[in-house]
Order: structure tokens, then sequence, then C-alpha cells
């Protein structure tokens, strides 16, 4: 039950709220308003960004290793920027990117501690969002 409640509080938060609030402050343009290749290539960039994330979900579920959940997140946002187009989404992503990186070295600090020397090797072979 907190594994469920979890995945829907992540979509609710990320999938569906900041987007939410970064087309609010784009200020909710319809999609007549948006210019058709860019609605195009923003809506495969960031269905792109959510296949990639929810891949990594399953894998780290099926396989438990690391994942690049994140960045396929980063990459949907980035799809919606280009729908929106927009400076005050912009800085919304900016806000957003800022406490999720905050968050991220807050958990390498964490897992500094847990797993010592074999996750410092970790780091020293993968690139923090790839």
């Amino acid at each position: 039950m907190k594994q469920i409640l979890g995945y829907f509080l992540g979509f609710a938060i990320f999938i569906a709220g900041i987007p939410a609030l970064v087309w609010l402050v784009a200020g909710m343009p319809t999609i007549a308003d948006i210019p058709v290749v860019r609605l195009y290539l923003g809506i495969l960039l960031a269905l792109a960004g959510l296949a990639l994330s929810v891949w990594s979900i399953v894998y780290m579920k099926r396989v438990g290793k690391g994942n690049p959940m994140l960045t396929g997140t980063f990459i949907y946002y980035i799809g919606i920027l280009l729908v929106l187009w927009s400076v005050w989404a912009l800085l919304v992503f900016a806000a957003v990117a800022g406490l999720m990186m905050f968050q991220v070295r807050s958990e390498e600090k964490r897992l500094e501690g847990d797993f010592g020397e074999e996750y410092l090797e970790y780091k020293k072979r993968v690139r923090r969002f790839l």
C-alpha cells in the first residue's frame, strides 16, 4: 500500500502538478495558441521523457540497480517548456530543477554513508543523470 501511495504522489506532483503549475504561469494557453511544430516536438519530447522514467522505474523494481528516472523527468519537463514557451514557465522549471538537485545531493550523501567506498566507486563509473 505504501508503494502505491508513493507512485500516486509521484504522479500527482511530478507528472501532473508541476506541469499544471507551469501551464498556469505560462498564461494557460490553449492548444490553438501553440504553433503546430512546437506542439508536436514538445509532446514527442515529453512522451520520450515519460517513457524513460517509467522504464527506469520498472527496471529498478526488476533488477534493483540505479536508473535514469530523473533524466526522464527533466526531458519530460523540457518538452512541456517547449510547448508552453514562457519565461515564467522556465523560471518554475529552474526552481523545480534546483530543488531536485538539492534532493539528489542529499540522497547521494545518504548513500555514501550507507554504502561507503562501494558507492564512491559507483559514482566514479556512473554519471549523475546518465
